[in-house]
């Protein structure tokens, strides 16, 4: 039986079905259960008279075509992008922009994101007010003439704030302001934006999407057509594409994420509440704690509470002890890993955030930030407990 003229198969059921049922799970040629890598950088035109769907791989490529549309499928949107990094995903978003507009941005935003704006968009005549987006008033405050767009990470990366999705889009739609949100912490899995109103849904692919430390890549979902065209056309002329490697290897994770998420987030509440309970621990910051701010705004938003714990230790001295410490986590940039990571944001992800503007967004030299992986959770904790007594 020939499958070369089979339709495509339609993503159906509840999102564990979608991850595996994606629409491209199965070769249409071949009847093979993982999509081909088209390891080809140049396609043959065989009618000159005649686009063909594929001329060149910068512009498309069938392996990366089925990733962007399998992250389409799962975040609800139109059409989904693929790129080199989430930070490749994230300055083609800005690209939107014009020279003289201003956008609206999360205080506490991950540090790559502050400093591309800081030190290349403002180059390019791009301005940036950063606001804590917790509090509605600051937002509408931060209002110009020239605001084009809203920048929304929440939970935020590393203190764990909460921002109303659903009434910053009604804010910027009442203002006809693009707004993007960086997903990377929920997943769609999670969270789903675009279906509260966001324009644009960010990834950083190589945290919980990709899931094994092994794949470099970022994704971006639109909500409409219009979108659509126009980020397809910074992403052809930019170049930043994800590799066909790669986003086959984002294929293969993405599978796994509802498995991943839910055994990481069970062992990362466990962890939560363990932290609270210890008295040489400043403070603990997790949604899924019932003390943490605006935990309501977040249920409402989200179906779950993640895998990453923050926690402060009280100082720097004490923080690089217990990073020297521990046998289990990877000391490391980066998470959402099968293994965990423990990460130091003052001198990881946010090192390119001056220490005084580090320190007012709570960024402080003790907090360290755990991204719970898949091992046992009494072995995190009693591999924790002895680097925080030793």
């Amino acid at each position: 039986m020939s499958h070369s003229h089979k339709e495509k198969r339609k993503p159906h059921g509840k999102f564990a079905t979608k991850l595996i049922h994606f629409g491209g799970e199965i070769d249409e040629v071949t009847g093979a259960s993982s999509v081909p890598l088209y390891q080809a950088s140049t396609f043959h035109q065989a009618d000159l008279e005649v686009s063909p769907e594929y001329d060149y791989t910068r512009s498309g490529n069938p392996t990366r075509q089925a990733l962007e549309d399998y992250i389409a499928v799962l975040e609800g949107g139109t059409r989904g992008f693929a790129f080199a990094s989430g930070m490749a995903a994230i300055s083609s978003a800005f690209m939107l922009l014009s020279q003289g507009d201003h956008v609206i941005v999360t205080e506490d935003v991950y540090g790559g994101t502050y400093r591309l704006l800081t030190t290349i968009m403002n180059r390019m005549g791009v301005e940036s007010t950063f606001v804590d987006m917790t509090d509605i008033a600051q937002v509408r405050a931060a209002l110009r003439s020239n605001t084009k767009a809203v920048f929304l990470e929440t939970p935020s990366n590393p203190t764990l704030k909460i921002t109303d999705i659903a009434e910053v889009a009604a804010f910027a739609k009442e203002h006809d302001l693009l707004t993007m949100l960086d997903n990377t912490f929920m997943t769609p899995y999670h969270q789903r934006p675009i279906e509260l109103g966001i324009d644009i849904v960010l990834h950083s692919a190589t945290k919980f999407l990709g899931g094994h430390s092994d794949v470099l890549a970022g994704l971006a979902v639109v909500a409409n057509d219009s979108l659509g065209r126009r980020m397809k056309q910074i992403q052809n002329g930019l170049g930043n594409v994800l590799g066909i490697q790669d986003s086959w290897l984002l294929i293969r994770g993405m599978k796994t994420l509802k498995a991943r998420m839910e055994a990481s987030e069970t062992s990362a509440r466990r962890l939560a509440q363990w932290l609270s309970e210890q008295p040489d621990i400043d403070v603990v910051y997790y949604p899924g704690l019932p003390n943490h701010p605006r935990k309501d705004i977040h249920e409402k938003q989200s179906l779950g509470y993640g895998a990453v714990v923050s926690f402060d230790v009280g100082s720097g001295e004490k923080a690089k002890n217990l990073l020297s410490k521990v046998r289990i986590p990877l000391v490391a940039v980066s998470l959402g890993a099968v293994e965990s990571i423990l990460s130091y944001p003052a001198m990881m992800s946010h090192a390119a955030m001056p220490r005084e503007v580090r320190l007012q967004r709570g960024i402080t030299d003790g907090l360290v930030r755990y991204s719970v992986g898949l091992e046992d959770i009494e072995d995190i904790i009693e591999d924790l407990e002895q680097a925080l007594r030793g």
